[in-house]
């Protein structure tokens, strides 16, 4: 199918520029003004609005198991809810059963993931350490997946301790791949935890307090010289504390190849979201928790001058009587929220119309830095000749207001309920489909590829 897209902003990490785009079979083949008309198949006038590269989000959780049953998306609703939202990449987890092969655990996960719309590709997890979890990396780098992620918090089921961790940042620096890390420290969370439901304390209020800034930030430290040890290039997930930025700040300024990962709920949302009852408190259960007013503003001005280089979402929503399987033990609602939808018209309307970034730096926040660091680029991440067609057709004038009752994730409750915001995807095109045109989903069957990342 031959497309061309006319007379809108095309925007880049580096500028701004008023053209054409010519696709055809799913590559852009031209960006430039005043392109011919001849033999194409569609014509998409964009006078006043920009073309932003698809997004990558390469922080969700699709059908991720726990103890109350699978997150609400599946890889067929998630990657809906994120076309609907300018996304067309995901970067998902592949999260082994303990003494489960690595490989094998992705060709699950590869299986689970057939349902999506939207391109994707994982970061496997290393669970424990055994004698053949180096060549159990190699495995997995041979089959296209370059990033591993390892928790530092959750010991009893997929964390693992600092020797252990290291070990896998050697074996995966020796192979050229990247580490991605859960920065929490996991027994202090667990005492704390313990502490409060043993006092009586059994309510949401009491995850936010057992799990305050320090868990985070020590953490951060601790992973910076365990990466920097190995010579392992690291990625910290969900940066939420203004004390952790320190840490990545000194890191980058030594040189040391370190990457840090906020989420929007970390630039919008404060613990104040904690005070109230259950139904209303509940739905902001992840980890880490939101912190204050003082630490989502550090985190912009992170965003702003280059300390945070992507924003993810943690995309994993529960439904409200899923989170009531904790109602009299907070250590029991499953953590997580939905966000995927919300990110571009989020960072959009309070981040560029905010005055705190600019455009540019929102399509690098999330596209071309997630594409660059996870091996993506110049497929994804940017409008050019010979790049993927993953493009969103963005309206600047439209206004809205995020609501349970509209959004397109299978969840009966958002995180950003009554946010209003400004702008929408008018028209969304992944690999060359036009998916979403005027608030319409245009396909039902799954069409998204697993992306093979090369190294290097």
């Amino acid at each position: 199918m031959k497309i061309l897209i006319r007379n809108g902003t095309v925007v880049t990490g580096a500028q701004n520029q008023t053209a054409d785009i010519l696709i055809r079979d799913g590559t852009v083949i031209e960006v430039a003004p005043g392109l011919p008309e001849n033999d194409t198949d569609r014509i998409i006038e964009a006078g006043g609005k920009y073309i932003l590269p698809g997004g990558v989000d390469p922080h969700v959780h699709m059908h991720l198991p726990g103890l109350a049953g699978f997150s609400s998306d599946d890889f067929y609703t998630g990657s809906r809810a994120a076309l609907y939202g300018g996304t067309t990449t995901l970067i998902d987890f592949v999260t082994p059963a303990r003494g489960e092969p690595l490989p094998q655990a992705l060709e699950k996960r590869m299986e689970e993931a057939k349902s999506a719309l939207a391109d994707f590709s994982f970061h496997v997890s290393p669970v424990e350490c055994r004698k053949t979890t180096e060549d159990e990396i190699r495995a997995c780098l041979t089959a296209g997946v370059t990033s591993f992620k390892v928790y530092m918090a959750y010991r009893a089921t997929v964390g693992l301790n600092d020797q252990d961790i290291l070990e896998v940042m050697k074996s995966v620096a020796l192979a050229g791949g990247t580490v991605t890390v859960h920065c929490e420290t996991g027994d202090e969370i667990e005492e704390l935890r313990n502490r409060y439901f043993g006092e009586g304390y059994t309510g949401p209020y009491y995850h936010h307090l057992s799990r305050p800034s320090a868990t985070e930030s020590d953490a951060v430290a601790r992973a910076v010289g365990l990466a920097e040890k190995a010579a392992c290039p690291l990625y910290i997930v969900h940066v939420s504390a203004k004390e952790s930025l320190k840490h990545i700040r000194e890191a980058q300024a030594r040189g040391q190849k370190v990457f840090a990962e906020t989420c929007p709920q970390y630039l919008l949302l404060d613990s104040s979201r904690y005070l109230g009852d259950f139904n209303h408190t509940a739905p902001y259960i992840m980890s880490p928790p939101l912190r204050t007013r003082e630490d989502n503003e550090a985190l912009w001005a992170a965003l702003a001058d280059g300390t945070v280089s992507v924003v993810g979402t943690d995309h994993c929503p529960f439904t409200l009587a899923q989170k009531e399987t904790g109602i009299d033990d907070f250590r029991k609602i499953p953590g997580g929220a939905g966000g995927v939808e919300h990110r571009l018209a989020l960072l959009y309307t309070y981040g560029v119309l905010g005055n705190r970034i600019s455009m540019n730096r929102m399509v690098e926040l999330i596209s071309s830095n997630p594409a660059v660091i996870f091996g993506l680029y110049p497929k994804k991440g940017i409008v050019a000749a010979g790049s993927d067609a993953d493009i969103v057709v963005w309206n600047p004038d439209v206004q809205g207001t995020i609501s349970s009752a509209t959004h397109h994730q299978n969840c009966d409750i958002n995180i950003y309920e009554g946010f209003p915001v400004r702008g929408n995807a008018d028209c969304v095109i992944a690999g060359g489909r036009i998916i979403i045109e005027n608030g319409i989903l245009t396909v039902q069957q799954t069409g998204g590829r697993f992306l093979s990342r090369p190294l290097g």
